[in-house]
């Protein structure tokens, strides 16, 4: 393999394809001769070691609702190549561009046997659901880390393809989760000692079995009486009035929606639906109340039980979405019920 170069395809969805935005996210699988979009600068910092044959691209929207007839044209498109290596993305934050590029890595990597390299924000779900099946290169949160990432992808293609050993350490990609058994020249019980000496003693020291990290929000006070309070509903269940106006994704999604309640005092099938694309949507599209509970709502303030329900209720969906999507809508969405004189949230999931 020294002597001739790499072959790499890549995979792009339809934004860094150059067929269009949100409005081409439907965008069906075909491929192109060559490098698009970001593709150039990673041929360009491949060199002489790999050549960019094909590029295949799939619009996210496409992928995430056709998702096996997507993946079996895809990997078709790349098999026909017979690369050494396939790169997807990279994503960056991008969550529905993110899950798509990692079930194609795991496809690849079960159906072709070949490495695949792509780029993300640790917190895109597709890391957590495919980090075993790909170099996943750590990135920034968008397409402003593209200069430090397209090195980052390039460095590691070349390393697989010369046989290296590679590793998180040296090669700055997210930990895949997989165990290696190996004979250490310590035995477990005198690293354990030495580790907690060092730690006791504030020296340095690294663990052997790195544990995840959670966020703590600590909760608020309880509501003393919920007679004199304003109470708002939030979801991540998907319920949208019929039609999706505002497109919400079913999942990954990039947006939420805030819907006037005024005069409403049952979540009807006629009006309402889900646009959750993570669970069964029968009995919520039958019932909406059932994911966001308004008609009980309404007796409650109907009976004086609660002060009184909000106007406007806030959904997303919350199937694949990114962690860092979720806090910047919980941002948004708790500043505007603070400045309207809400005391109070209910939150409904699935």
């Amino acid at each position: 393999m020294s002597n001739q170069k790499l072959k790499v395809v890549h995979y792009l969805n339809q934004f860094y394809g150059g067929i269009g935005g949100e409005d081409k996210a439907d965008h069906h699988p075909e491929e192109r001769a060559g490098v698009l979009g970001p593709g150039m600068a990673l041929q360009a910092a491949l060199g002489a070691d790999a050549e960019v044959v094909a590029t295949v691209i799939c619009g996210d929207s496409y992928f995430a609702e056709n998702i096996e007839s997507a993946l079996h044209t895809v990997i078709t498109m790349i098999k026909a190549h017979a690369p050494d290596i396939v790169v997807t993305g990279p994503a960056f934050n991008a969550g529905r561009y993110g899950v798509a590029c990692g079930a194609v890595a795991k496809a690849v990597f079960e159906e072709l046997r070949v490495p695949v390299v792509s780029g993300m924000y640790p917190e895109n779900p597709g890391v957590e659901m495919y980090c075993r099946y790909a170099y996943i290169v750590r990135t920034g949160n968008s397409a402003a880390d593209m200069r430090k990432a397209i090195p980052a992808i390039a460095n590691l293609v070349k390393a697989l393809g010369k046989k290296e050993e590679v590793a998180p350490e040296t090669h700055a990609y997210i930990p895949q989760g997989l165990r290696k058994n190996y004979f250490h020249t310590e035995r477990g019980a005198k690293r354990a000692v030495d580790m907690l000496v060092a730690k006791i003693n504030a020296q340095p020291f690294v663990t052997e079995y790195p544990m995840p990290h959670f966020d703590r929000v600590a909760p608020n006070m309880p509501i003393a009486d919920a007679r004199k309070v304003k109470i708002a509903l939030v979801t991540s269940g998907g319920i949208v009035p019929k039609g999706n106006p505002d497109h919400i994704e079913s999942s990954s999604a990039s947006r939420y929606g805030k819907y006037d309640l005024q005069g409403v005092t049952d979540l009807t099938p006629e009006s309402f639906a889900t646009a959750h694309g993570g669970y069964d949507p029968v009995y919520a599209n039958l019932d909406a109340d059932r994911v966001l509970p308004l008609d009980v709502l309404r007796e409650m303030e109907k009976a004086g039980e609660i002060g009184s329900l909000h106007r406007y209720f806030y959904t997303t969906v919350g199937n694949g979405t990114a962690v860092a999507n979720c806090a910047a809508f919980a941002k948004k969405i708790a500043q505007e019920l603070v400045n309207d004189g809400v005391h109070a949230v209910i939150l409904t999931s699935t």
